[in-house]
């Protein structure tokens, strides 16, 4: 098998096969966001415009002798007479060329109607009416900035803003979602098998408790990120056909006292009105941490009076009910001893890592979705992966389709699959980052030293693939190994094996070169690391016998963080040193003996691995096979 790619072809479309994304549901008013957005500011503006318009013209305040001045001049030319004020036209010209407007207040005067009929000025008499007045001026404002607040706390209802601390954050998912079910989750028969008593306890509740039992009323699932814990809840609501109550255990926690607590009586209410159905509580260690650690900053209140509602409301709710909690994490070392009690989460079930035939499993249910070209075989692209887990096996499996679609292949080929793996493995090629030919030449020889010398240990996995192309941040080259079996266990001879192969890069560039470069960084801390547990925490060593020395604690505040507490003297500590020294230096020199045994077989790989960048292990050891007598893989 080669990893050579493959070119574009001429005239030929891309025809892979992916799925089709849901239409998005129509939004309100049937326009989009943003145009609901310019139709409030619209609707504001008119409304304001429309009550400008209503208010009465601007008037000049004139006093009132001022005012009988002007009608004895003949320079009124209308006015109206109420009880509080007189206004009306002058004759006199304003700055802006139009009649002047005027309001006065008024004195009682019998003989002002006898004044106006000696001037001629048309008057009327208006009854007034307060409320208009205060309507326009008071009420209507008010009631338009009430409406848009009102508006505005609608908007930020989902963005978790401090108008709406107190409301719950449960999503219920609705019928109209896709059903998932067993069908669509893969490579974790053993936890299938476990949840499948709480889908017939939903479906006959009357089964179980005809014989005087009753189902558990909290179930964790227990696993690494990424291995279908959520995706398995959502298919045990689908197979029993229930509501399913889905919210984050980060989503109680806000910086008020009292309002987590609040939330999770909320959702337990909305659960029983709707039973029977799922309560999922994702990453539930951030609520459930051990409570009474060393305060840090005045310790977290909330988090404690949320989980102590959570384990209160527990505790009172009927499993007859129908209502089923299950929760996940991807850390129960850390969760309070009193979640995991019987009548609590008195049922964990662990989804592990996929083994081979697991990653099989969901290599296939995921290129269901797409268009393959007949030399695909996932069974080598799941050798290729192991420690890997769902959520990366479907990376790998888009990235293909899209490595296809961009070299425009008529399907997804293995070649893309190989690319796939590379990159979530290695990171992206960095083919810009041109190696000057020094810089060539010493990695060819660091990889094949590492190649060389797994194909020379009893217990080395077979190489797939060598490559001298830049990956990621600062991978310079990298050499692939295939496992032939999924295993469990290592023995002392594979770990020391492991160590030489680690150092047969530098072994390598030692023997050719004289001296050492940086790049064997990575390599000596992964071999010290080996050699450390090896000793401190296996019991391989002679030395220090089988013991095991210092102590790893969970830390509380640095997530996945782990303090070692050294339960040894100093002496013992030198006696670790000079061990774990040892280790490493006997596989160092074992490694550089091998390749100068095999000095030839060495420097032709290494030339290859120069001219050609990437070799495959089949070409590895057909160009090595004259030379060295290599194990079959």
């Amino acid at each position: 098998m080669t990893s050579a790619a493959f070119g574009p072809e001429p005239d030929k479309k891309p025809r892979i096969e992916v799925n089709k994304p849901e239409p998005a549901p129509p939004p309100r008013f049937g326009l989009r966001p943003d145009a609901n957005l310019i139709f409030y500011a619209l609707l504001v503006t008119g409304l304001f415009l429309v009550w400008q318009g209503a208010m009465p013209p601007r008037r000049e305040e004139i006093p009132y002798s001022q005012f009988l001045e002007y009608v004895q001049k003949n320079d009124v030319r209308n006015a109206v007479v109420g009880h509080q004020r007189i206004t009306g036209t002058l004759s006199l010209k304003g700055p802006t060329g139009k009649p002047l407007l005027f309001a006065t207040v008024p004195l009682e005067n019998p003989s002002l109607a006898t004044l106006f009929a000696a001037h001629h000025v048309p008057y009327t008499v208006h009854h007034e009416s307060r409320w208009v007045g205060v309507l326009l001026t008071w009420v209507l404002p008010f009631a338009l900035i009430f409406l848009f607040w009102g508006w505005l706390g609608r908007r930020m209802q989902g963005a978790g803003s401090f108008l709406n601390i107190g409301d719950n954050r449960v999503h219920i998912h609705p019928d109209t979602l896709p059903k998932i079910t067993f069908d669509d989750v893969a490579g974790v028969e053993e936890a299938k098998e476990e949840l499948k008593e709480s889908i017939e306890f939903l479906k006959n509740p009357q089964r179980i408790q005809r014989f005087g039992g009753h189902m558990p009323k909290g179930v964790l699932l227990l696993g690494a990120p990424g291995t279908g814990k959520t995706l398995l809840a959502r298919a045990v609501a689908g197979e029993a056909g229930v509501p399913f109550f889905n919210i984050s255990g980060a989503e109680f926690i806000e910086m008020f006292v009292g309002v987590g607590a609040a939330r999770v009586r909320d959702l337990f209410h909305q659960a029983r009105e709707k039973a029977p159905c799922i309560i999922f509580v994702d990453e539930l260690d951030a609520i459930g941490r051990a409570r009474g650690g060393p305060a840090l900053l005045g310790g977290h209140d909330e988090r404690e009076q949320t989980l102590n509602q959570l384990l209160t409301e527990m505790d009172g709710f009927d499993p007859s009910t129908g209502v089923v909690v299950m929760a996940a994490t991807n850390r129960p070392e850390v969760l309070d001893k009193a979640l995991l009690r019987a009548g609590r989460f008195d049922r964990q079930i662990v989804v592990d890592k996929p083994d081979l035939v697991a990653r099989t499993q969901i290599l296939q249910l995921h290129a269901r979705k797409i268009t393959m070209a007949p030399d695909v075989d996932l069974t080598v692209v799941a050798q290729r992966t192991p420690g890997l887990v769902g959520a990366d096996l479907a990376n790998i499996t888009n990235e293909a389709a899209i490595l296809a679609i961009r070299h425009d292949h008529e399907a997804v080929t293995m070649a893309d699959f190989e690319a796939a793996i590379d990159r979530i493995m290695a990171g992206p090629e960095r083919k810009h980052r041109v190696l000057n030919a020094e810089e060539k030449h010493r990695v060819a020889f660091h990889e094949s030293g590492h190649a060389l010398t797994a194909a020379s240990v009893p217990t080395g996995e077979p190489v797939h693939k060598i490559s001298i192309i830049p990956h990621g941040v600062a991978a310079l080259g990298y050499t692939m190994q295939l496992p032939v079996t999924e295993k469990f266990l290592a023995t002392e001879e594979e770990l020391r094996d492991q160590i030489a192969i680690l150092m047969g890069g530098r072994s390598a560039e030692e023997l050719i070169f004289g001296d050492v470069s940086s790049g064997a960084a990575n390599d000596l801390e992964r071999a010290t690391a080996i050699a450390r547990d090896m000793v401190t925490r296996l019991g391989m060593s002679e030395s220090l016998g089988p013991l095991t020395w210092g102590r790893r604690q969970q830390s509380l505040y640095l997530d996945g963080g782990y303090t070692e507490e050294a339960n040894y003297s100093e002496e013992t500590a030198r006696q670790i040193d000079a061990a774990v020294k040892k280790l490493v230096e006997q596989q160092h020199q074992r490694a550089r003996a091998i390749l100068q045994d095999k000095r030839v077989a060495l420097e032709q790989l290494a030339n290859a691995l120069e001219a050609r960048e990437v070799i495959s292990g089949e070409d590895m050891r057909r160009i090595i096979a004259p030379l060295v007598p290599v194990r079959a893989s």
